[in-house]
C-alpha cells in the first residue's frame, strides 16, 4: 500500500468533500457544529497530564474513540507546521519532523491579507496513509498533550470522521448529528459541563 496520499489528490477529495472550510482542524468545531463533539482527556476538563497515570488516561481515552471511528479502517495522519515564509523558513519549531516522516506535503494554506509580510502566515499539512493500529499515533498524541504540536488530525480515507486531538482533548466530527450523538452517549463522562459542550 502506497502510505503517501498524494499532494494533489488528497488536496481535491478534500475540496469534493469538505469544501466548506480548508483542512485546518481549529476550523471544525464551528463548521460542522451539527456534528462535532468534544471531550475532554482528564476528569474535571483539566488540560495537561502532570503524571504517569494522568498520561496514561489521555492516551487511553485518545485511542478508545479513535478505535470506535477507524477499527478495520486504513486513515489518513495529518500533521502541520507554519511559517512566515512561503518557503518554510522562520517557523515555529516543533518536532513534526522527527515525529512524522512518512507525511507527504499536500495542502498549503496562506494567509497575506496584511500589506507588512511580517504578518504573513503559510500553514503547510501532511499527510500519509496507514491501517488503523491502536498505538499507531502515539507519539503524535504524547506530543500534542504537551502542547509541541497543533493541528493533528486523524480520518478516514473517505473523510467523514474526523477526531482532532488538542491538548486537553479532542474533537470530534461525526458523519451525521445521530452517530454525533451515539458517540457522545457512550462516553458522556468525558464532556464538559460547558452548555457549548466546550
Amino acid at each position: 500500500m502506497d502510505r503517501h496520499p498524494g499532494e494533489d489528490g488528497l488536496a481535491a477529495l478534500w475540496r469534493a468533500r469538505r469544501p466548506s472550510v480548508p483542512p485546518l482542524a481549529h476550523t471544525f468545531r464551528s463548521a460542522y457544529a451539527d456534528r462535532w463533539v468534544r471531550f475532554h482527556s482528564l476528569p474535571g476538563s483539566k488540560r495537561c497530564p502532570e503524571s504517569q497515570e494522568e498520561y496514561a488516561m489521555v492516551i487511553e481515552r485518545y485511542n478508545t474513540v479513535l478505535d470506535e471511528l477507524f477499527t478495520a479502517l486504513d486513515v489518513f495522519v495529518v500533521t502541520m507546521d507554519w511559517s512566515s515564509t512561503p518557503n518554510g523558513h522562520e517557523g515555529f519549531v516543533t518536532p513534526r519532523r522527527q515525529l512524522h516522516p512518512e507525511g507527504m506535503l499536500w495542502w498549503t494554506e496562506s494567509v497575506e491579507d496584511d500589506p507588512d509580510p511580517e504578518f504573513h502566515t503559510h500553514t503547510r499539512l501532511y499527510a500519509d496513509r496507514r491501517p488503523w493500529r491502536r498505538g499507531c499515533v502515539d507519539d503524535l498524541l504524547l506530543a500534542v498533550a504537551d502542547e509541541a504540536l497543533v493541528e493533528v488530525f486523524v480520518t478516514d480515507t473517505d473523510l467523514r470522521r474526523i477526531h482532532h486531538p488538542y491538548d486537553g482533548g479532542a474533537d470530534v466530527v461525526l458523519s451525521t448529528p445521530g452517530e454525533r450523538d451515539r458517540l457522545r452517549g457512550r462516553h458522556f463522562d468525558w464532556l464538559s459541563s460547558h452548555p457549548a459542550g466546550l
